[in-house]
């Protein structure tokens, strides 16, 4: 390359470089307008999108419930029943086998309403899956008595005048037949002066074995007078 093309490269370049200021060379106005423009093209790629999602949610959002087989024998009765994994004892109690003598209080183990009989024990209904107790035992309100044959507790809750709204009632009385049967076969409680004695059915043992089941009304004082003569009865 001679000198003179090289002169003329150099001229074309710098002819190039000033043509590219002159198109840079925009006012404030035009770059405001050339944002606004950019801005409202993205907003409306993102409400498309969104719109787009709203309307075909994907398949893997789609809610997966596992049911399962379950067998219970409830107060004497062989019960098999298809039930969400999820489903707690209590729920499949009053929803599938409307039962609904057994009551959903505070839904946290904390009232005691929902108290049934569990192969012996008693426990508290909403706070265990009805698939764990799979060929268990279940004893509720309705198992213990009839109208025309009450239980022994149900009739001394009677006599003593041992409820007033009612609502805790079939959680209190299975949760008292549990606690005679819990003194009676020697099980201490956190009152018991001597681990190793035989408890005895005294007003302070039952009150602490009955404190997990709460009366809103009350009726304590009614309750352990019906408890112990049911005791005294036992004895």
């Amino acid at each position: 390359m001679n000198v003179s093309s090289q002169h003329v490269d150099d001229d074309g370049v710098a002819a190039n470089c000033n043509a590219a200021e002159d198109n840079l060379n925009i006012t404030r106005r035009s770059l405001l307008k050339l944002a606004g423009m950019g801005a409202a093209t993205i907003a409306s790629g993102s409400l498309s999108i969104s719109s787009m999602s709203a309307e075909a949610p994907p398949a893997s959002a789609a809610t997966v419930v596992s049911a399962s087989k379950v067998m219970l024998h409830v107060n004497g009765v062989p019960r098999e029943l298809s039930l969400d994994t999820r489903t707690t004892l209590l729920d499949a109690l009053r929803e599938h086998l409307h039962l609904t003598g057994t009551k959903k209080g505070c839904d946290h183990g904390q009232c005691g309403a929902c108290t049934v009989i569990v192969d012996g024990r008693r426990i508290n209904s909403c706070l265990t899956l009805a698939v764990m107790h799979q060929g268990s035992h279940v004893v509720t309100i309705e198992g213990l008595g009839t109208p025309a044959n009450l239980h022994p507790m149900q009739a001394a809750f009677v006599k003593h005048d041992g409820f007033q709204c009612g609502y805790c009632t079939p959680g209190q009385i299975c949760s008292a037949v549990a606690v005679l049967d819990e003194i009676k076969a020697g099980v201490p409680s956190h009152v018991s002066t001597d681990l190793l004695a035989p408890p005895r059915p005294t007003n302070m043992e039952m009150r602490e074995r009955m404190s997990g089941n709460i009366c809103r009304c009350g009726a304590y004082s009614n309750i352990a007078e019906a408890m112990t003569e049911v005791a005294g009865g036992q004895a």
